[in-house]
């Protein structure tokens, strides 16, 4: 998987430059694509560093529905540095911290969502948003920044997760590769029941998951790791890990989600060392 530079890519600083913050706007999502030529997971790190510069550079001059879709990009590529490239844990942290701030900042340009909030608290006004992009990347941000603050976790802020997971699913379940479905299983999976958490539940979920987006590698590797092998179901984790594995030598499949897949396959070749 070599990295192919998109065409003009190197020559955007300029235009960005001379067209203002659209083409800076430009420039951070031609930086951010990983759907055109071929994709070097390595390399990718220098463009999404890049893109998130450029969309916080742009960030004080947006307002309105723009401002709304760069808070999204902002959430969604923290989240993205923070689980492919960061190893530092105070790294990692403030990266999901980042992530959690510029979606909760985005939902709350949602005047419906501010009154939600103010007259009934966040989490029903979570439950109430109609923004599933939003939503999903604040979930999956706080979630992962709960695991470094576990007083915030037991004091209400896995219930703001699960909120804000099942909300996603009412609202569109086969968003990024059945994200609603896979996030809400993961959540059920990992977490102790006294915080929300449903193990069996989460064989469900981790089921429509697969069966919504079946060339989202990580899908199957959610469903293998934390839940087929805490069930000890040790011929089911290795089916599910050797059919990502198999899928994933299929190009047209590593391309449909080549960042999340080539995660998703590294961790699949490293859990599945004792499979046969």
């Amino acid at each position: 998987m070599r990295l192919v530079l998109l065409a003009g890519v190197l020559g955007v600083s300029g235009l960005a430059l001379a067209q203002g913050v659209e083409g800076i706007l430009a420039q951070a999502e031609a930086l951010y694509d990983r759907w055109h030529g071929e994709f070097d997971f390595a390399a990718y790190e220098g463009r999404l560093r890049e893109a998130l510069q450029l969309w916080e550079g742009a960030l004080p001059r947006l307002s309105g529905p723009e401002r709304r879709d760069v808070l999204v990009r902002l959430a969604r590529a923290w989240f993205e540095l923070a689980e492919g490239y960061l190893a530092d844990r105070g790294e990692q942290e403030r990266a999901y911290a980042k992530g959690k701030d510029y979606a909760l900042e985005a939902l709350r340009l949602d005047p419906a969502f501010r009154a939600a909030e103010e007259r009934e608290g966040l989490r029903a006004a979570l439950r109430k948003s109609a923004d599933v992009e939003a939503l999903f990347w604040y979930g999956n941000n706080l979630g992962r920044w709960l695991g470094f603050n576990f007083w915030a976790a037991l004091t209400g802020g896995t219930r703001d997760v699960l909120a804000a997971f099942e909300r996603c699913v009412e609202l569109e379940e086969t968003y990024w590769g059945a994200g609603p479905r896979r996030a809400l299983a993961n959540f059920l999976a990992q977490t102790p029941g006294f915080l929300g958490g449903d193990f069996s539940r989460a064989q469900r979920e981790f089921q429509r998951a697969l069966a919504l987006a079946p060339h989202f590698l990580q899908n199957y590797v959610d469903y293998a790791e934390h839940w087929a092998k805490r069930a000890g179901e040790e011929g089911l984790f290795c089916a599910l890990l050797g059919e990502a594995l198999r899928q994933g030598e299929d190009p047209a499949v590593f391309r449909a989600w080549p960042f999340y897949n080539a995660l998703a396959l590294a961790r699949a070749v490293r859990l599945a060392v004792g499979c046969r």
